[in-house]
């Protein structure tokens, strides 16, 4: 078992280095041919959904995001903590609480905690792929700092209303 799932860690990181190499190559967004990756493996491979999701949790997303937290300039990201704050934790929650009553209105059955569970989910734009869309854009500096701390910081507030929703769905007690 140990054998098979660190092979197939191996081979998606050697994947990923090509995916990677191939949009430098191209001088696209790498970001762009990973999401290509993905869908393109999970159409031709068959992974159990708790080794995907462990994989992608545990093995890719820490690096990557440690990747973008280097990069990012922390006076700048300092100078520009007011509207990266502003940014990271009301788009977020206000996504993640429009996702919730949305759900909940439009899915029967779907209860607003579990809409909120939803929103804390797919709210938070990926910071990788925003950091590396802009660079390739030549946007001013000052714009590109504020989203990429943005996108850092929305990562950590999505985190937040998530835990909070699942709490309230194991529970079964939800209080707005």
């Amino acid at each position: 078992m140990l054998e098979k799932n660190l092979l197939l860690v191996i081979s998606l990181l050697f994947i990923i280095t090509l995916l990677t190499m191939l949009g430098n190559k191209l001088k696209v967004a790498y970001p762009i041919f990973l999401v290509i990756g993905v869908c393109l493996s999970a159409l031709c491979l068959e992974f159990p959904t708790c080794v995907s999701t462990l994989i992608s949790f545990l093995y890719f997303l820490p690096p990557v995001l440690f990747a973008a937290a280097w990069q990012i300039p922390w006076a700048d990201f300092w100078k520009f903590r007011r509207p990266i704050a502003r940014f990271g934790f009301g788009l977020v929650f206000f996504t993640s609480t429009l996702i919730a009553f949305l759900s909940h209105a439009l899915i029967p059955g779907f209860t607003l905690a579990l809409g909120f569970v939803l929103g804390g989910i797919i709210s938070p734009p990926d910071a990788v792929a925003a950091t590396s869309v802009l660079r390739k854009l030549n946007v001013p500096r000052n714009i590109v700092t504020m989203l990429e701390g943005e996108s850092l910081v929305n990562d950590a507030s999505s985190l937040i209303v998530f835990r909070f929703a699942l709490l309230a769905v194991t529970t079964g007690q939800f209080s707005f």
